[in-house]
């Protein structure tokens, strides 16, 4: 009965959640039976959630419970930054997809990567990240290195789907390499 009006709540709420407060707008715009605190907390609550869900990690590692929900593919899947060398560091990603799904983003870091190890500085150069599974290999040349004292750190790499179906391979490795790495997906 009030769910449409707490959707539109929420909806409004986060495109101006930093020029309106939540409590001015209940009480301008609610009926006095509405108004009051618990309808208040929950709003106030929901709100929140609506605002920080897109700033949560889309990948984040899982605890040792059963994933359901996961289709059945092989977990060969790995992240090379030189040709041949798996990279055993488990990133941080965070993904973002435009409203009509029509494009997106992965934003990968990697924290003291083995690339950056001394013994394999003689297996070659960086080049991209390329993302490798048994459908093949997607992958990017937007990959930037983090220094601290002149010593690189981090690397963060950014890989750019422009379609759907760009997409939809994308989420196929991630379930592959999730799999393989112990990660999870959280919907935000």
């Amino acid at each position: 009965d009030n769910l449409p009006l707490l959707s539109s709540l929420i909806s409004f709420s986060r495109t101006h959640l930093k020029s309106v407060s939540l409590h001015n707008f209940a009480e301008q715009h609610l009926p006095s039976q509405f108004y009051n605190n618990s309808i208040l907390n929950t709003m106030k609550f929901l709100t929140l959630i609506a605002t920080l869900a897109p700033l949560a990690s889309a990948f984040a590692p899982s605890s040792s419970s059963p994933r359901l929900g996961l289709t059945s593919l092989s977990a060969e899947a790995e992240i090379q930054f030189v040709k041949g060398l798996k990279e055993k560091v488990v990133p941080d990603i965070k993904l973002t997809r435009a409203r009509d799904g029509s494009s997106g983003v992965a934003t990968f870091q990697f924290v003291s990567p083995n690339v950056f190890d001394a013994s394999t500085a003689e297996k070659g150069e960086i080049t991209g990240m390329f993302m490798i599974d048994d459908e093949g290999e997607i992958s990017t040349t937007d990959v930037n290195a983090k220094f601290a004292n002149g010593k690189p750190q981090a690397i963060e790499s950014t890989f750019v789907m422009k379609s759907a179906e760009e997409w939809d391979r994308f989420m196929r490795f991630m379930e592959r390499y999730g799999e393989a790495n112990g990660l999870g997906f959280s919907k935000a």
